[in-house]
């Protein structure tokens, strides 16, 4: 026999809630009719132990992909004419991943309580981010739930592309530097250290690029070094924690603007994608286009972003269009300023927002390619530097040995 956990309303309409044991949820929702109760809510209430199955089961984290896939084949379900809960009872048993599997039964178990979809989903917020929950309550009170999710299966599908597409793209080049770091070190803490050997057996005075690399590499087996590599991590680590701080996340988002190398044009590109993306689907999903903003400023990912909706949120509130906040921002090009105005002017805000974030995502992989094709061969030549500048301060002693011995 389980404990079921519920939410009900008497005849009255007043609400109660309590717990009961049956032998199953159908049975303890007839217990609680019975007894002339409306069921509101009722799930079943959580063992405090853990199984070592549930344990390893927690180690298999949700991705980005699992929740896209969900979507999808949710989205497919609904827009094909299932009910509902039919189609929540067919994912429940179709999913794979064990978390989201129970994040699925959770919701269908909500959803058969009597709460609406929108917020049984809300209750897992670190799964479904306000940007989801938003748009599916919104499709259920336009009663386009089907058209919503079919939405917010594209724009999570489109953020999953970029981001893979980013990450495949920058695999090479952290591969090259990884190898380059491995290089230096394998031959300054094993290598030189050899050669140093024979130098001191030689005596004489040895060339100033060959002393510097077996002071670096005696440093670096030596007390100093480990202290030396202590305090970089540690920098490491401080720098990460402040990045992570609402004042350093702050500097950071803004420095990330003001990259070389046409990096900081990449970060724009990609901040006006996901900004049109976002703000475009919200719109056309019927969110009331204040709460839109907001959403946008929310998940945009940039504090500049941010506080540009900030700005928008305000001025639309007093009358003003979108199009003048933005414009005296720092982050966004006046061709996205002049297409949201136009937007404006004619009703067509979603459309535009929807072509601004094709060119930019387009954008976004064409910077990437130019800029990856621009690195390879200079990783590639900073690797070579490196290493011949290590092996050229080894055999400078050797091309000067007659002098040495002599």
């Amino acid at each position: 026999m389980s404990t079921f956990v519920y939410k009900v309303r008497d005849f009255r309409g007043a609400p109660a809630k309590g717990e009961v044991e049956a032998d199953s949820r159908s049975a303890a929702a007839a217990s609680l009719l019975g007894q002339g109760l409306t069921v509101v809510e009722l799930s079943e209430k959580k063992k405090s132990g853990i199984s070592l199955g549930e344990a390893f089961a927690d180690l298999h984290r949700l991705k980005a992909k699992d929740i896209t896939v969900f979507s999808r084949q949710f989205a497919t379900m609904i827009n094909s004419g299932l009910p509902l809960l039919r189609a929540l009872h067919i994912l429940e048993g179709q999913t794979a991943n064990k978390q989201m599997k129970a994040v699925v039964a959770d919701i269908r178990t909500k959803v058969e309580g009597g709460s609406s979809l929108s917020d049984a989903m809300e209750k897992h917020a670190n799964i479904f981010n306000r940007l989801y929950i938003s748009m599916v309550r919104a499709g259920e009170a336009g009663g386009i739930l089907d058209q919503t999710l079919l939405r917010v299966s594209a724009q999570l599908e489109s953020e999953d592309s970029l981001k893979r597409s980013i990450k495949s793209a920058m695999v090479y080049p952290i591969l090259i530097a990884c190898f380059a770091v491995l290089i230096m070190a394998g031959m300054l803490i094993f290598i030189i250290p050899v050669f140093a050997g024979m130098y001191k057996q030689l005596g004489g005075q040895l060339p100033l690029l060959t002393r510097i690399m077996v002071t670096i590499s005696s440093n670096l087996t030596s007390v100093y070094g480990v202290i030396t590599g202590a305090v970089i991590i540690g920098g490491i680590y401080g720098l990460v924690r402040y990045k992570r701080s609402p004042a350093g996340t702050a500097v950071w988002d803004r420095l990330k603007l003001r990259m070389p190398m046409g990096i900081g044009e990449i970060v724009r590109k990609l901040a006006m994608a996901r900004f049109s993306r976002t703000l475009g689907t919200l719109v056309s999903s019927g969110v009331p286009i204040l709460q839109a903003i907001e959403i946008t400023g929310d998940t945009a990912g940039n504090v500049v972003v941010a506080a540009a909706m900030a700005d928008v949120k305000k001025e639309i509130k007093e009358g003003k269009p979108m199009s003048d906040p933005l414009s005296r921002s720092e982050v966004f090009p006046p061709m996205v300023t002049q297409m949201i105005a136009v937007g404006e002017e004619t009703g067509a805000i979603d459309t535009m927002l929807g072509k601004i974030a094709d060119f930019y995502e387009d954008e976004v992989n064409a910077s990437i390619k130019s800029l990856t094709s621009i690195l390879e061969p200079i990783m590639m030549m900073g690797v070579g530097a490196l290493v011949g500048v290590i092996v050229i301060s080894l055999y400078l002693p050797i091309f000067n040995l007659m002098n040495i011995v002599h």
